[in-house]
């Protein structure tokens, strides 16, 4: 049975989080009082805009867990061979979505989309407003939608759930009115209100969205995508009539790079670029088969032998998630960071930020609370490969000379 290098003992296990499936309490929040399946806050201290959230629905909670677990299984992520490249991007985001997301690029049949929707089983749960179409932050103004922002500035009292981060595919043949969302004229123009049918772009929102094949995606796409990600907002205008609401997600593309490159504007905007190539080994290749076979003929079995695994790991992320403020990274390093990044010729200063926090994230799920120069090693190739500037006479592959200038500065 082969097992992921990200699911064996490399990493180090945080001790267990007895409370981690509570929500996090503001600094204003000196007790709480729980009451069976509800928890109830008090005594807020201090002025606040926006009141606390009350409660948690259970029935809700059990009814997303039957969803889930009604689907299609899907492939153990601690259960794919190799690839631990393109398997580390995606954790390191999971841990802070603020990296930017990943651009995987490798041959066709290499198990991107696999490695993709596997992740859905690792990924932690957010607490949401219940029943808002945005899964709303309850207690982030930034990540409320317009219509959350009212009620609470209308001292309403939200209900709120726990629930596993989205993940939404984008079909590359979807309408802009599917991805964006749209309005209804008729019941706007006759009865006064706004009747908007929300996106794909919506439901990513605080989640992930996937496009596969995204060097394929149409234009008007793209242009779509490169506004929700410098904005974090979708706005859909129609006859004089504009809404909007947040979009910020964890944007995941893969593709085969013979079937044309991605528009440079688009490529930058993604955090880390990952390359996924063909196992040549016969052994491992006959191994990933069999367990791909063993997994097609029971499904629910295969993942039980990987239970444990995934539990593992999920531990881990849950953990680094909470511990990433924690971690430091010494200015030393950063100087370094952003010399590699000059002598590279980096356009912008995406690279210099994007490679602090991927760092930060990989110090954070290995345990520790201060960034090593190893750790930059690690992800300083995924952070900056794609924004070199194209030389066509340049045969090396664009990580090692990443790579190479890396140790010439530190050294």
């Amino acid at each position: 049975m082969m097992t992921s290098t990200l699911g064996t003992s490399s990493l180090a296990l945080f001790p267990s989080q007895h409370h981690s499936s509570l929500p996090t309490l503001s600094r204003s929040l000196t007790s709480v009082q729980f009451l069976g399946p509800k928890i109830r806050f008090l005594a807020v201290k201090g002025p606040s805009q926006f009141p606390v959230p009350t409660q948690v629905n259970s029935a809700e909670q059990a009814q997303k867990i039957g969803f889930y677990e009604s689907q299609r299984p899907v492939y153990p992520f601690s259960a794919i061979v190799g690839q631990d490249e393109m398997k580390l991007c995606l954790i390191l985001n999971v841990i802070d979505p603020k990296i930017g997301g990943v651009m995987i690029m490798g041959d066709r049949g290499t198990g991107k989309s696999t490695t993709v929707r596997s992740l859905i089983d690792l990924l932690p749960e957010i607490k949401v407003v219940a029943g808002d179409p945005y899964n709303s932050d309850p207690e982030d103004p930034e990540f409320m939608s317009v219509e959350v922002r009212e009620r609470l500035l209308k001292g309403e009292q939200l209900q709120v759930v726990f629930s596993k981060i989205n993940m939404v595919d984008l079909p590359l043949g979807a309408t802009e009115d599917r991805v964006c969302g749209t309005i209804d004229i008729e019941k706007a123009l006759t009865e006064g209100v706004k009747a908007f049918e929300p996106g794909l772009l919506a439901k990513a929102n605080r989640g992930i969205l996937y496009v596969d094949e995204v060097n394929l995606l149409d234009d008007h796409l793209v242009d779509v995508l490169l506004d929700s990600a410098a904005s974090g907002w979708n706005t859909v205008e129609r006859e004089g009539i504009s809404i909007s609401h947040p979009a910020r997600f964890i944007l995941i593309g893969s593709g085969n790079p013979e079937e044309g490159e991605l528009r440079p504007q688009l490529l930058d905007r993604f955090g880390m670029h990952a390359q996924v190539r063909t196992v040549r080994d016969a052994e491992l290749r006959v191994k990933i088969v069999e367990e791909r076979a063993c997994f097609d003929q029971n499904p629910k079995g295969f993942r039980d032998t990987y239970k444990a695994e995934q539990e593992k790991l999920q531990q881990q992320i849950a953990s680094a998630r909470t511990f990433l403020s924690s971690v430091q990274i010494d200015r030393g390093l950063k100087v370094n960071i952003s010399k590699v990044c000059a002598e590279l010729n980096v356009d912008g200063l995406r690279g210099d930020i994007v490679t602090n926090r991927a760092a930060k994230a990989l110090a954070s799920l290995k345990g520790r609370d201060k960034v090593s120069a190893e750790d930059i090693a690690t992800v300083i190739p995924n952070c900056l490969r794609h924004r070199l500037r194209k030389d066509p006479l340049e045969s090396i592959d664009s990580g090692l000379l990443v790579l190479e200038k890396f140790y010439e500065v530190f050294r």
